[in-house]
């Protein structure tokens, strides 16, 4: 691969891989700042024997890649608000007790059924000034109106630690929130919260002032809301008012990507900056001017979109390619992207671990690199078969090279996607270039009718599509079992395949082969694996109970009638059967004991019935019975006790506090999460 003989790649994977090692090691920065130093003193000593002494010598490239390798760890860690002092996770109290916080809204996210949620930084702790991140909760039947980005907040009360997951393999949303530099939330009680009458007034809050302004305006102008929610995702990337039977089709359909604010969206608002310009006339100063016209518009459009990984990632990159387009010189796209992800990085490091980051960038890199091979399979003569074929063919190379990705994360895949793109992109370009002209037209308090209704019909007939194309859901392809060794050795083939294709020989050829061994072996590790595992699984589900017995790839659930009727349906029981390789091979009443390798369970249910012969190894407590807990223990004298999230909270307590008087361990699971004997 040509692009790898470029320094600045080599250097960015170094730079890449530091970050990684980093956020797996967490290291202390200390000894960084050390390392740091002494790789800096390799790189000078390496530079001076190259230039002055040795000549060709490996010294000064392996010196290079080690500084970009230790840069980038470095930058991960500067950048990670939690090794900071000022943060608000080394105050010693704020989970313990009530505090007094003083915060700003920075931004509205999508709310979930009962509470509306934000984005908040806090300013101080009491009198100390504190820094950091939190997620603010409030109660959607408070007597508060929604925030706005920039109010002022005065709040007593508990932070809450970002939870782990309450069941095996779900998805770690406190883990995700971590990667935001979020390591809190918040639910206060309204009558606890003071509404400041400032505003703080930074560029977070003229951009949300904008955003506002357009959507208010275009409700105005009679814009239907269920269109609306979708234009404003389309163009201004925000997507919290969009329902989810809406999201829920667009996945089904294969383009969800087009809801995130991307390169197909700047690339078009690049393409429209550039037709209206074209009257300044290209001699020198002509050129500068249209080139500042350009890069403000971007970087502008960024920030009303609120800065979003893949908003950020487009911008940045097509920045690039207008300045070697209008100062005329010719723009090698690999290098464009590897300048781009560099310059993200060293600014924000964390955007590495965004999803939608990742997929973007292994999206564009594969329509660059595959999309010219499948074009050269066929040129059609007819131009409008052309046309579309050249967007199957970018759709197809998007698909192959963000496929092993999507399928680790999400664990489905669109059969349909290419109709989808077919269908989609040649409206979306209609709705990209209609659309940020009626936003701008709106931002200065005017919405020409003769605009927005053909914007607003185009949406519809997306949607439309959009829906018709979903409702085949026998062509989605759902709960396909994924993991790491599979997404590493699918991508080895990727690469090897398209390396081979591009120019055949032998050799290459060979890594084909060996990467389809590999995939090979990954099948074969997961089975071994999966094969010699057992495991039995309290869940955590709130008011029910359900328990799961796995040996090898068959599970046995334990669980009443609905859950046991409705187990396909059932997203807890499918995350884990899914991320287990595993399938349902029977389903069963819950009985009143249970045996699981050398442990002898007693499971008690709302009856409070059991043996007093029976001496268990483990105490389940299931439907709150009504027990003499502390009695039990002395006749039975088990090894743990444990509750499901079935109980009522009260109970748990008083049985919490007889165990530790017996010094016998209690696990609650709806504070500590599922529980599990392997």
């Amino acid at each position: 691969m040509k692009v790898l003989q470029f320094p600045l790649s080599r250097i960015t994977i170094g730079f890449v891989l530091g970050i990684l090692t980093a956020s797996y090691l967490k290291p202390a920065p200390s000894l960084l700042l050390g390392l740091l130093a002494a790789a800096f003193l390799l790189f000078a000593t390496a530079y001076f024997l190259q230039k002055n002494i040795l000549k060709n010598t490996i010294t000064f490239g392996i010196s290079t890649y080690l500084l970009s390798f230790l840069i980038g760890a470095t930058t991960l860690v500067t950048h990670t608000e939690s090794y900071q002092k000022t943060n608000y996770t080394h105050h010693t109290t704020i989970f313990e007790k009530p505090q007094f916080l003083s915060l700003v809204i920075r931004e509205k996210l999508k709310g979930s059924n009962s509470n509306d949620r934000y984005i908040a930084l806090i300013n101080k702790i009491g009198t100390k000034n504190y820094t950091g991140r939190i997620l603010l909760n409030i109660r959607r039947d408070s007597v508060y109106p929604t925030f706005v980005t920039g109010n002022l907040l005065h709040i007593t009360g508990v932070l809450y630690k970002n939870k782990i997951p309450n069941n095996p393999n779900q998805f770690d949303y406190g883990a995700y929130l971590s990667k935001k530099q979020i390591y809190a939330q918040l639910y206060p009680d309204s009558e606890l919260i003071r509404i400041s009458p400032e505003l703080k007034k930074d560029i977070w809050y003229y951009a949300s002032n904008i955003r506002s302004t357009i959507i208010a305006n275009l409700e105005k102008s009679g814009f239907h809301k269920k269109e609306l929610s979708v234009a404003i995702a389309l163009i201004l990337g925000q997507k919290q008012d969009i329902s989810p039977e809406i999201i829920q089709s667009y996945q089904f359909a294969g383009a969800i990507h087009i809801l995130s604010v991307s390169g197909l969206h700047v690339g078009f608002l690049l393409l429209f900056l550039t037709f209206i310009l074209r009257p300044i006339p290209n001699t020198k100063r002509g050129t500068l001017i249209k080139l500042i016209i350009i890069l403000l518009s971007l970087a502008s459009f960024a920030v009303i979109a609120g800065l979003a990984p893949s908003v950020v990632r487009s911008v940045t990159m097509f920045s690039f390619v207008a300045i070697g387009y209008q100062l005329r010189r010719s723009v090698n796209i690999y290098h464009t992207l590897l300048v781009s992800v560099l310059l993200i990085l060293v600014f924000q490091p964390s955007f590495l671990f965004d999803v939608g980051f990742q997929l973007s960038y292994i999206a564009l890199f594969s329509i660059v690199w595959l999309q010219p091979l499948l074009v050269s399979i066929w040129t059609p003569k007819n131009k409008a078969i052309n046309y579309f074929w050249k967007i199957l063919t970018v759709s197809f190379a998007a698909q192959i090279g963000t496929m092993p990705l999507s399928i680790y994360y999400f664990h489905q895949f669109p059969g349909l996607f290419f109709i989808t793109n077919l269908l989609v992109i040649p409206l979306l370009s209609f709705i990209m270039i209609l659309g940020v002209l009626v936003m701008v037209l709106a931002a200065f308090d005017y919405v020409p009718i003769l605009l927005s209704k053909p914007l607003e019909w185009s949406i519809y007939f997306l949607n439309n599509i959009i829906n018709s194309v979903a409702s085949f859901e026998q062509f989605i392809i759902r709960d396909i079992p994924f993991n790491i060794y599979l997404l590493l050795s699918s991508y080895l083939f990727i690469i090897a395949a398209i390396v081979w294709l591009k120019k055949p020989s032998f050799n290459k050829l060979a890594i084909v082969l060996v990467s389809i061994i590999a995939i090979q072996v990954s099948f074969m590790h997961i089975r071994w694996n999966v094969q010699s595992q057992q495991e039995w699984v309290v869940f955590n589900l709130k008011n029910n109970t359900m328990i799961t017995e796995r040996n090898g790839n068959k599970t046995a659930l334990y669980a009443d009638d609905s859950i046991r009727k409705n187990s396909r349906e059932n997203t807890v029981l499918k995350s884990y059967l899914t991320a287990n390789f595993s399938a349902l091979s029977a389903k069963e009443k819950i009985k009143n004991t249970a045996f699981f390798k050398e442990n002898r369970i007693l499971i008690i249910d709302s009856t409070g019935m059991y043996s007093e012969e029976i001496r268990p190894d483990i105490i389940l407590i299931i439907q709150s019975p009504k027990i003499n807990l502390e009695r039990m223990l002395e006749l039975l004298k088990p090894k743990m006790v444990v509750a499901d999230n079935s109980n009522y909270k009260n109970i748990q307590k008083h049985w919490r506090e007889s165990c530790e008087k017996q010094k016998i361990p209690f696990h609650a699971i709806g504070e500590k999460g599922f529980f599990k004997l392997n």
